[in-house]
């Protein structure tokens, strides 16, 4: 048994350099390998999620662009027009699995805005349900310098805490993590496991490795901090084989970091100590036992909504004698909550006019004090 076999939901990061060739041509062979290993962890009942670079790449040879750095109105019109491309050529070459494709285009404001990151994950639970495989990229037609991940790494690392992801999986060109650059350091010593991500590690790291990408070493260091800290485990490992998952799970050399916690409690020491809370939910003593023993809360529950929040955003949960029970992300606004507390889920739609979630907070999105 390997990382990679026991995994439950997996994120696969694929960069430009292995995906499209010189030409901007997506290179179909490796993509048809790729799609074959999926395939086999779909047999295992293993969720997949795929994020992946490579539309700048492919559009920029189909609307002739020159060789050399785009402005950024050429990258996001390179991205349009290869986006598509892409899309198709992992929808053409999944469906010969019999898999399900949906296709995701996620900014960085999508991950901080807290309506927006609930609204991501809810599609992203729902699509995973089904038993798609989605398959995200940066949404560069959009994005700016501002507000754009800047790479995929750590976007694949956003992806993976957003869903809770066990493990995160970075196809490099290269085979893992070395203490120095091995293409210009011959003393540089690999690194088969990290536990720990010192700062000294970001320093070693060294450029980016390959003119087709964004990422090097560094940006898959930041998404190692950031996936880690998700309780998340993640690997750097060569993409260049055809079978890069196969290859993994026979013991091919890659680079593991190792996470200290499980997602959920790493997930929810995020809640309780990252976010400001917007308002405040009272709750009855019958709300407040079910909560002390793991449940959810249920807006029948709730005698009591102040401040002014947005869905996804942070609320604290108090007894009615003003005792703190706990925090949590609230799944409705605190306008739609005053008009649901104290009603049971089959007359939320007559209420608001739509049928939301059954819980105001999911048990998953609640911290107990």
């Amino acid at each position: 048994m390997t990382p990679l076999t026991t995994a439950r939901r997996l994120v696969i990061k694929i960069g430009s350099s292995l995906l499209v060739d010189g030409n901007g041509e997506i290179n179909r062979p490796w993509l048809d390998a790729l799609c074959d290993d999926i395939a086999v962890c779909r047999g295992r009942d293993q969720q997949v999620i795929v994020v992946t670079s490579g539309a700048v790449a492919v559009g920029r040879r189909h609307l002739g662009l020159p060789p050399g750095p785009l402005r950024l109105p050429e990258k996001q019109a390179a991205a349009a027009a290869g986006q598509i491309r892409l899309a198709h050529a992992y929808e053409e070459t999944l469906v010969n699995h019999h898999l399900k494709v949906a296709q995701l285009l996620l900014t960085l404001d999508d991950s901080e805005n807290r309506r927006r990151y609930l609204n991501a994950r809810n599609t992203l639970e729902t699509l995973l349900a089904m038993g798609a495989v989605p398959v995200i990229n940066e949404n560069d037609t959009v994005a700016t310098q501002e507000i754009r991940f800047g790479d995929n790494d750590r976007l694949a690392a956003r992806v993976a805490q957003m869903i809770g992801a066990d493990t995160l999986v970075l196809f490099s060109d290269i085979d893992g993590l070395y203490t120095a650059n091995p293409r210009t350091d011959p003393s540089a010593r690999f690194l088969p496991e990290v536990r720990e991500l010192p700062s000294e590690l970001e320093a070693m790291a060294g450029d980016p490795g390959s003119a087709m990408g964004s990422g090097g070493r560094v940006t898959k260091l930041q998404a190692a901090r950031i996936a880690l800290a998700a309780g998340c485990r993640m690997a750097i490992a060569p993409g260049k084989p055809l079978h890069p998952l196969r290859t993994m799970e026979e013991g091919g050399r890659c680079t593991w970091f190792h996470p200290a916690e499980e997602p959920l409690t790493a997930r929810k020491q995020w809640i309780a100590g990252s976010l400001k809370p917007q308002g405040v939910l009272t709750v009855d003593a019958g709300a407040a036992r079910a909560l002390a023993h793991g449940g959810s809360l249920l807006p029948a529950g709730v005698t009591g909504v102040e401040g002014e929040f947005q869905k996804g955003e942070a609320v604290v949960v108090v007894a009615r004698d003003g005792q703190s029970l706990g925090v949590g992300l609230t799944a409705y606004s605190a306008e739609d909550a005053r008009q649901i507390i104290g009603r049971k889920s089959g007359d939320f739609e007559d209420v608001l006019g739509y049928r939301g979630p059954d819980e105001i907070i999911h048990r998953d999105d609640l911290v107990i004090a």
